[in-house]
């Protein structure tokens, strides 16, 4: 009888402790398949956040360097300029003008005269921002004489009309751009040789004359103004 009795224990003990070892098995793997996708359903909600963040910052940034252009840098805003910064650069304007303009009654007789519209743009950039890359005078000088002989070049071939003035401005700015010579005052060069008919009669003298001569002399009235500014503030 008790040979019978463990006979029958092992033989319906044992499968379920089988039945309790599998259904532990099972609810693990379970317990553990629902930590994984409760792992990842973090991961990608946390990717989905991450990326939100991303393209909201990217969109406010984009947003302020699209509207930067349309303030004052931060540097003048900060500090105005004093009063001498404002009068010798203007001071310097009214004597380069002036000078200019007594050569042209002492050039009146031979019928051209010196002082030019893209001059007075010149002036602008050489005594209000001496430090800045246009007032180089390496750009300044290449940029004036190509950028007029590309103007007198477009008239000669293509004659006085809107092919020529677009022309010789395109090959005017790919000029500066490729020698690194920008300049902007020099790109309203060719455009005034065009339009003014009383340059025509200077041909390709008009790549020195009267932009690069006048230069020379607003280069002279710059270093006097630059000194000015940094010895005589007020």
């Amino acid at each position: 009888m008790g040979v019978l009795q463990l006979n029958f224990h092992r033989q319906f003990v044992l499968p379920q402790n089988l039945f309790l070892s599998q259904h532990c098995r099972f609810r693990l793997s379970g317990a553990h398949g629902l930590g994984k996708s409760i792992i990842e359903s973090q991961r990608k909600a946390k990717r989905r956040r991450d990326l939100t963040i991303s393209a909201s910052s990217s969109s406010s940034s984009s947003s302020v360097s699209v509207w930067d252009g349309w303030l004052p840098e931060k540097a003048a805003a900060s500090k105005a300029p004093s009063l001498s910064d404002i009068f010798w650069p203007s001071a310097g304007a009214f004597a380069a003008m002036a000078i200019l303009g007594k050569i042209d009654q002492m050039l009146a007789p031979k019928g051209v005269s010196i002082t030019i519209a893209p001059l007075g743009a010149v002036c602008a950039v050489l005594f209000a921002t001496p430090s800045s890359p246009g007032a180089r005078k390496f750009n300044m000088f290449l940029a004036q004489i190509g950028c007029a002989a590309f103007g007198v070049l477009a008239f000669t071939i293509f004659g006085p009309g809107w092919l020529a003035r677009s022309s010789a401005l395109a090959a005017s700015i790919a000029f500066m751009i490729y020698t690194r010579a920008v300049h902007p005052p020099a790109a309203s060069l060719p455009i005034l040789f065009i339009d003014a008919a009383k340059l025509h009669q200077l041909n390709y003298w008009y790549a020195l004359f009267p932009g690069a001569t006048g230069c020379i002399l607003l280069c002279v009235i710059q270093e006097m103004v630059c000194y000015l500014k940094e010895n005589f503030k007020f």
